[in-house]
């Protein structure tokens, strides 16, 4: 099924800067961001364990456990599971993302990708997030940058374990879609590939942006657009690069990505917008892109991503970032 129709609109809320990714944020601030979304129309909530060991989950429920639960959509994801025993943050295996979540809790994490791991980790998140169900569930990160060159032994368990218990929760009615949610494009395109079982969406993060998007845009979108599987875009400001920040891959920004962004945001000040309505519509003017979920830990952020969403772009700043080669001569870009 087409999740166009349980999404709430193209722009969502992305919850991982809500597990202290970066840096320790304060519950109050955390709490303050959700609730100023919220305030200002956003319905459609995306988390995962990872984010924190639980944190964002915890956070993010604590803010929508006083709201309707028939007006949101919710979703999360599955593959690692959070124990009660504890670890040091700092020292987890986390691929090329070692320290992401440093300040995050201590909890420990385990990679499981098993259909009995997939259930008790949906019942972890239905309690963490004190709701009693979930609307879509991704499995999560199951490509080369946590996983290396074990990556496809790995899918092949998500294969035969989670992809298999979601699609019975979803044929049961528990959950109302599920997919994959990735930093790469590998694993989606295998997953379109194969006859069964078949996810309704992706959550792709980092490789449909201004910043990176030829891969993407030369297989993956055409298929998934083919395949009526819609795609949600994670991190559509490259880690915050894109928003005035300073980290692109989840670390610090290249020389080479900082000097590529100032060229944009030279070229959207040429033309009286800001760099974030530029990164935003761009991502969303793909007809295979369903949503954005860009992510927040202030509450001015929010207020910033939805003006971003209706700020009118001259064609001309198009035109300027095909002609210096910042976006592909053939991506898609808004019409008005």
């Amino acid at each position: 099924m087409s999740i166009r129709s349980l999404l709430p609109g193209r722009i969502g809320f992305g919850t991982a800067p809500l597990g202290n990714m970066f840096r320790a944020i304060p519950d109050e601030e955390a709490a303050a961001t959700v609730q100023a979304a919220w305030d200002q129309g956003i319905r459609y909530f995306d988390t995962a364990p990872l984010y924190g060991a639980g944190l964002a989950e915890i956070r993010l429920g604590d803010v929508l456990a006083q709201q309707p639960r028939d007006e949101f959509v919710l979703s999360t994801k599955v593959g690692r599971v959070i124990l009660d025993e504890v670890e040091d943050p700092a020292s987890r295996e986390l691929g090329e993302k070692g320290a992401l979540f440093e300040h995050g809790r201590p909890n420990k994490i385990v990679n499981d990708y098993s259909a009995d791991a997939t259930l008790r980790s949906v019942e972890d998140s239905l309690r963490r997030l004190r709701t009693d169900r979930l609307d879509i569930v991704w499995v999560h990160d199951i490509a080369q940058d946590f996983y290396g060159d074990e990556w496809v032994s790995v899918y092949e368990s998500a294969r035969t374990g989670a992809f298999r218990a979601l699609t019975r929760l979803k044929d049961e009615g528990v959950i109302k879609a599920w997919g994959l949610g990735v930093n790469k494009v590998e694993p989606l395109e295998m997953t379109l590939d194969l006859d069964e079982p078949q996810p309704d969406a992706f959550l792709l993060a980092g490789r449909y942006t201004l910043l990176d998007h030829e891969r993407a845009l030369q297989r993956l979108l055409p298929a998934a657009l083919a395949q009526d599987v819609d795609i949600v875009v994670g991190g559509p400001y490259s880690s915050g690069i894109l928003a005035g920040g300073s980290h692109f891959e989840y670390a610090e920004a290249p020389a080479d990505i900082v000097d590529k962004v100032g060229r944009i945001k030279a070229l959207a000040d040429r033309n009286g917008i800001g760099i974030k309505a530029a990164a935003l519509q761009f991502v969303l003017a793909h007809p295979a892109v369903a949503a954005a979920i860009p992510g927040a830990t202030r509450p001015s952020r929010i207020a910033e991503d939805l003006g971003a969403l209706t700020q009118n772009v001259p064609h001309g700043l198009w035109e300027a970032l095909r002609e210096q080669k910042i976006i592909a001569h053939d991506a898609p870009v808004p019409t008005s």
